[in-house]
């Protein structure tokens, strides 16, 4: 009686789980089992189930055997066919480099049911790889030409246009170059040349020299030669950069004459001063004459006049009170 109880309760348990292996049913399909060698083809897997067993789906290596080799894989993916059925489905991009007839071995699902697991299995599928000659006898014999893909063109990347483009961007550089450098040697001139620091007016460095001047003071230290000397070697140097005249070079009486040839150049005023500021000068410097503190004071004020009666600038309103203010006696204390 026992064992007759024993029997009818395995029954009760094995025949919902045998129901249920019978309702599950899976599935390994390729979009086309003809591929060219390296060709690329999909690999579907699914499997539909009733929705109170549990489905434990495989777990695919990146090799289906020794020839078959998956290139992408996308995410198991499940949808609910109806109330009491669900669907699982994963798809799989795989490539063959061999040529021949390669079998794709069933993929087995796990499932549990009732607290019984147990394994259901796909189809096989196969895949035949060929190479161009054979595919087109293939062809033949499946009577009827079929239309031949045009050839995929990849786009230009700027990665393969780069060398090229820098290239000639050199080249065209190194040209104009040279025709720039063989020009400049023919106008006799530098090749490459810096815009220089515009220079100073004339009159603005002879006036801060004769500030300098003013302030050493140095004619109080009894050095009359000295300050002789350097009040009019800044008027010759006035002279040279505002007239074009080497004064530096030039003794008193050929700057005077130089001076007299250009007709108009001084004022009768400015001119017999140029003459008094150089004569004293010489006269101190060459025959040991001593001036009088007058004529130290003389000597600054005819400085400042001649720069001032012969400085080019623009009229602005400050230029016009300073004129208004030439001639001023410069006090020396």
């Amino acid at each position: 009686m026992k064992l007759k109880n024993i029997s009818v309760f395995v029954l009760l348990l094995v025949v919902p789980f045998l129901v249920n292996a019978r309702e599950i049913k899976t599935r390994a399909a390729l979009d086309s089992s003809i591929i060219l060698i390296g060709d690329q083809v999909k690999l579907n897997l699914e499997i539909e189930y009733p929705s109170d067993v549990e489905i434990f789906f495989p777990i695919v290596a990146d090799t289906l055997g020794e020839h078959v080799e998956i290139v992408e894989r996308n995410p198991v993916d499940s949808i609910q066919i109806d109330e009491n059925t669900l669907k699982m489905m994963q798809e799989f991009i795989v490539t063959s480099f061999d040529t021949g007839h390669h079998t794709i071995a069933p993929f087995q699902f796990r499932f549990s049911v009732s607290g019984i697991t147990d394994t259901v299995e796909t189809n096989p599928a196969t895949l035949h790889v060929f190479t161009l000659p054979k595919l087109d006898s293939l062809m033949n014999a499946m009577q009827g030409p079929i239309d031949i893909k045009a050839p995929y063109e990849a786009p230009v990347t700027f990665k393969e246009v780069a060398p090229w483009l820098f290239g000639i961007l050199l080249g065209a550089g190194l040209i104009f170059l040279i025709i720039y450098a063989i020009n400049r040697r023919k106008q006799n001139k530098p090749i490459f040349s810096f815009p220089q620091k515009p220079k100073e007016p004339a009159h603005i460095i002879a006036l801060r020299d004769l500030d300098h001047i003013k302030e050493e003071k140095i004619w109080q230290q009894g050095k009359i030669k000295e300050y002789y000397s350097e009040v009019t070697d800044t008027i010759r140097e006035y002279i040279e950069n505002r007239f074009n005249i080497t004064a530096m070079e030039l003794t008193t009486d050929e700057i005077i004459k130089k001076i007299s040839e250009q007709k108009g150049l001084l004022d009768d005023k400015t001119f017999d001063n140029l003459k008094r500021m150089l004569s004293n000068t010489d006269l101190v410097k060459f025959a040991r004459f001593t001036p009088l503190p007058d004529d130290n004071n003389l000597l600054l004020v005819d400085a400042y006049f001649f720069v001032n009666q012969t400085k080019i600038e623009e009229k602005t309103e400050s230029n016009e009170e300073e004129e208004d203010n030439e001639g001023e006696e410069v006090i020396l204390k």
